[in-house]
């Protein structure tokens, strides 16, 4: 179940909701947690009798995770007016599988900033084991920029 503070900093919600919480928070660095379900949909069909979770959702779960810490990006914006888009996926490193009823942990660091890109540097975990290293772009857009039309 996502905390409050999630759920006010990103526009996403269930069934497509990947992070339950923010452990730690900085300018430029943010770490989150989710528990993995027993029961999320993907498992269905990904494997019957044997599921491991998608690794597109672990990335999902990354890409949520730089939304949050990008959410207020500087004083001048009021918080939750602007979205992280995904512009860039450079380099996805798996490592371990994610089985249903884990805790993964996502530690994000910001490796560079350009205009409204931010370069992030991401890795998963489960425990001490390593299950994804990540490197990806999001651009920083207007919520309403963002919207359907």
């Amino acid at each position: 179940m996502a905390s409050e503070s999630v759920l006010a900093a990103l526009p996403h919600r269930p069934p497509f909701l990947f992070v339950d919480e923010i452990v730690e928070r900085e300018a430029d660095r943010i770490v989150t947690r989710w528990h993995v379900p027993h029961d999320l949909p993907a498992f269905q069909g990904h494997f019957p009798g044997d599921p491991v979770l998608p690794g597109v959702i672990l990335c999902e779960f990354c890409f949520q995770s730089a939304a949050i810490l990008y959410s207020n990006p500087d004083e001048r914006s009021q918080p939750g007016t602007s979205t992280a888009l995904l512009t860039r996926i450079e380099d996805a490193r798996f490592r371990r599988v994610v089985l249903p009823g884990e805790t993964v942990t996502a530690e994000l660091k910001t490796r560079e900033r350009l205009s409204n890109a931010r370069y992030v540097d991401a890795k998963v975990s489960v425990g001490k084991d390593l299950c994804l290293r990540i490197s990806f772009a999001v651009a920083l857009v207007e919520r309403t920029q963002a919207s359907p039309a």
